[in-house]
């Protein structure tokens, strides 16, 4: 799956990709605030990344600036489903790009992909509640806080830290299960 948005391309991660990935994401600041990335982060990282192959229903692309000269790696977005059946976005932007409204902008495009080619009912999301950006992009994207804070493990911290729960409601049911039944 590809996306297009005014100033982004979302694509599949390929193994070229690999210096670029490590560049953007060996960050410190980045990567303890993702739940399965390790720190450090190495180049062995990106490849093995770039080389995993996503389940059907799951999507994982990695961003890019498409506009003030050539191409740049500014960060990834994606989503999976868990073993609880949840589908969960998860998405980190570069340093350098922080502020700029990238992930809000990759995350509108990925929540449509969700719900209008993939038919994904609900989307969940967290973040660790030392790092509220990534709340207020899940808010404008219309996640709404479930009001639990659980506690996730994080590969880069080494340890569980207390994450803020969202769900974006992607569609209603519009079956009545009274009538089904009757």
């Amino acid at each position: 799956m590809f996306a297009v948005t005014d100033r982004l391309l979302l694509r599949p991660g390929w193994m070229e990709d690999a210096p670029a990935l490590h560049q953007a994401i060996a960050d410190e600041e980045i990567v303890r605030n993702l739940a399965s990335a390790p720190w450090p982060y190495r180049l062995a990282d990106a490849e093995a990344f770039l080389a995993s192959e996503p389940k059907p229903q799951d999507v994982s692309l990695v961003i890019f600036r498409r506009t003030h000269g050539a191409p740049r790696l500014v960060g990834a977005i994606g989503f999976a489903r868990k073993a609880s059946g949840e589908t969960e976005l998860g998405y980190w932007i570069a340093r350098p790009y922080w502020g700029l409204g990238f992930a809000t902008e990759a995350g509108h495009a990925i929540v449509a992909m969700a719900q209008n080619s993939l038919r994904v009912d609900t989307l969940t999301a967290g973040h660790f509640v030392d790092n509220p950006a990534s709340g207020r992009v899940l808010h404008k994207l219309g996640f709404r806080p479930t009001g639990t804070i659980a506690m996730r493990y994080s590969a880069g911290r080494g340890a569980a830290a207390p994450s803020r729960l969202f769900e974006l409601r992607l569609r209603e049911e519009t079956e009545d299960p009274v009538a089904i039944a009757a």
